[in-house]
């Protein structure tokens, strides 16, 4: 029987597809991955979560006399933590996801350790009538976590938490006065932007 013939140019062009196609099935794959391993955190967080720092501010500033202001702000971040832990849960949970692993768990392991450490210096420093520092310790703590939790979620969150941040340093300049207001910045006007800004984009987009 004849043999065949086999066109080298032929054999190298049907290998070149091959390889094409193989290289774009992996990065599918890959960004496949990827994908599931972020936490798509509901823009609808941010903006309770903005709303309550918002009325925390505000509350402050009318400086009801048997309110202190440090009381004030407690029990705001408590509510404003309740509702976001709340809203994201419910997210999780539609979605399938286990709470225990996953995503979720990397987050929370991202974002808590600094929270906790500024509850630890909010005591001290309260302790020590050293109050004055911690609106600024707050911003830059809580910029910190949000900047570490944003490796598992939007990247917008980064954004947002390095503005924190740098609103921590403006908080720990500015006269004792105006320390509320950028507190109200930050809790308040950064996390309506963003959740605002997070809930209008598409969820297939890139976090």
């Amino acid at each position: 029987m004849p043999k065949a013939i086999i066109d080298p140019e032929s054999r190298g062009r049907n290998t070149v597809a091959l390889d094409s196609h193989a290289l774009g099935t992996l990065q599918y794959i890959r960004a496949s991955i990827d994908a599931a391993g972020l936490l798509a955190v509901p823009g609808s967080a941010g903006i309770a979560m903005g709303a309550v720092g918002t009325m925390a501010a505000l509350l402050v500033w009318l400086k009801p006399p048997s309110v202190h202001w440090l009381q004030v702000w407690l029990i705001a971040g408590l509510v404003a933590v309740a509702f976001g832990t709340a809203l994201m849960v419910n997210q999780v949970v539609s979605r399938g996801t286990a709470l225990y692993r996953g995503p979720l768990r990397k987050f929370l392991m991202c974002l808590c350790p600094p929270l906790l450490v500024g509850a630890v210096l909010t005591w001290q420093l309260w302790v020590h009538q050293q109050a004055a520092l911690i609106p600024g310790m707050w911003l830059l703590m809580y910029g910190c976590a949000v900047m570490a939790a944003s490796t598992m979620t939007r990247r917008a969150l980064a954004v947002m938490g390095a503005l924190l941040a740098g609103l921590g340093v403006v908080a720990l300049q500015v006269p004792v006065n105006f320390q509320n207001a950028v507190l109200g910045i930050g809790f308040g006007g950064l996390h309506l932007l963003f959740g605002i800004l997070i809930g209008g984009r598409p969820r297939e987009n890139s976090p």
